[in-house]
């Protein structure tokens, strides 16, 4: 019987999703641990490699083991089709690249993470590709001039990181749809538990699968999903790469051979096949067994986070306080709107001691770590002015809603209590 997760709510397609295990088969979906792919005939093998039948034969372009997963998240995003890429950041860039050349233009939200930031503005650049910086916040007059004849997509995510700005989706999907441009954007904070960025028109959403949806820190790894939805074939001379031959594959013209299909095709045959940034099976069967538990572990984390934030907020060395889930947030009314069953277990804070104080205060914590890390089970914490995001001006940083003093908690699923003892002891010691 064919199980139809359409049907289900997401708790339920966290733990039901991907594998579907026939009579005698394993429960739990398996690691298909091999490079290649065993067929009795060279004209099977040599339909695989024209496009011309669907299957595996190389772990590069693709894997059942990590199909499995990326069918997972598909689902839980309501998309189209999906693929899993080594990390978040190879999602990201795949996700431009794959519509991209020398020549087009794009447009960026100013608070995306400082690796993003630095690979489509810095790396991209190099390769021809440009980008516009824009204030998320501004108005839609003032977006639209961001805008060029050669702007192929705009990129954003829904919730900053660290700056933890909502990202009003409704509203950069109208202004890139009227540009005849795709709008993607990285879910990697909110995971599909908490927000639906298709249901308000985005076109793409990319993950950082290591974070939440890993949630024990094992596996790195990335995830794009499609939601089928944008009309390629409308814009032929704007998207060449999906409507016009491909020679490295006899002429295939994607949009014509596999409709809504072409976006996610055209990144694995192409792509992948090229650039190789495929996650591991052993990290894909990770990634899925942190999904099962993924919106159970969203609400603890919320939950947590939302009385650790009241906690900082009462807290006389506290300077500010920055949680969409708090209500008066300047993004509160935003969160409710795209995530009103909760947003994400990172907080951002300042102390009245200032950029010095922030590195005293972490250096007394005991059950948070610091770490590189975040958005995993156990709390972690970073200063990124002095961490991720060194590599940037005070200009950038202030542009990209970082402050010098901004200390980035990920609260973990720890007892609440514990975790406020702690972050007391610390803050008595400033």
């Amino acid at each position: 019987m064919v199980i139809n997760m359409d049907q289900y709510k997401k708790d339920t397609i966290c733990v039901q999703a991907g594998w579907k295990p026939g009579n005698g088969q394993p429960r739990l979906s398996p690691i298909i641990q091999s490079t290649t792919f065993k067929y009795d005939s060279s004209e099977q093998m040599g339909r695989l490699f024209d496009l011309e039948d669907s299957g595996y034969f190389y772990t590069r372009l693709q894997n059942p083991t990590n199909d499995m997963a990326a069918q997972k998240i598909c689902e839980l995003e309501g998309g189209f089709a999906a693929m899993l890429t080594s990390s978040g950041q190879a999602a990201n860039y795949y996700a431009v690249f794959n519509i991209c050349e020398a020549g087009d233009h794009m447009v960026m939200s100013s608070t995306v993470y400082g690796g993003t930031f630095n690979l489509l503005t810095c790396t991209m650049k190099k390769m021809g590709i440009s980008c516009t910086v824009v204030d998320p916040d501004a108005p839609a007059e003032e977006l639209e001039k961001a805008f060029q004849e050669n702007t192929k997509c705009v990129f954003a995510e829904t919730i900053a990181n660290p700056a933890l700005v909502v990202l009003d989706i409704e509203k950069f999907a109208k202004l890139a749809h009227a540009h005849h441009c795709l709008l993607i954007v990285d879910n990697t904070f909110a995971t599909p538990v908490n927000c639906s960025p298709f249901d308000w028109g985005a076109d793409i959403i990319t993950h950082s699968t290591t974070k939440y949806m890993d949630g024990h820190g094992a596996a790195v790894g990335g995830c794009i999903v499609d939601s089928g939805n944008f009309d390629w074939a409308a814009y032929p001379d704007k998207y060449p790469g999906l409507c016009t031959p491909d020679e490295s594959y006899h002429g295939i013209v994607y949009t014509e051979k596999f409709g809504r299909g072409a976006y996610i095709t055209k990144a694995t045959s192409q792509l992948m096949r090229d650039l190789g940034s495929i996650q591991s099976p052993m990290h894909a069967f990770l990634l899925n067994l942190g999904l099962e538990t993924l919106a159970l572990r969203m609400e603890r984390h919320c939950s947590n986070a939302l009385k650790v934030a009241r906690f900082l907020e009462s807290h006389e060395k506290v300077a500010w306080v920055n949680y969409p889930g708090l209500p008066g947030n300047k993004y509160y009314d935003l969160a409710q709107k795209y995530m009103p069953s909760g947003t994400c277990g990172v907080i951002a804070f300042g102390l009245k001691g200032g950029r010095a104080a922030a590195g005293e205060m972490m250096d007394k914590l005991h059950l948070a770590v610091i770490a590189t890390h975040v958005a995993d089970s156990k709390t972690c914490v970073l200063h990124p002015a002095s961490h991720t995001h060194r590599q940037m001006t005070d200009e950038q940083l202030v542009e990209a809603g970082v402050a010098p003093d901004l200390i980035r908690l990920s609260v973990g699923i720890e007892n609440a209590d514990d975790i406020i003892a702690d972050l007391a002891q610390a803050l008595e010691t400033v």
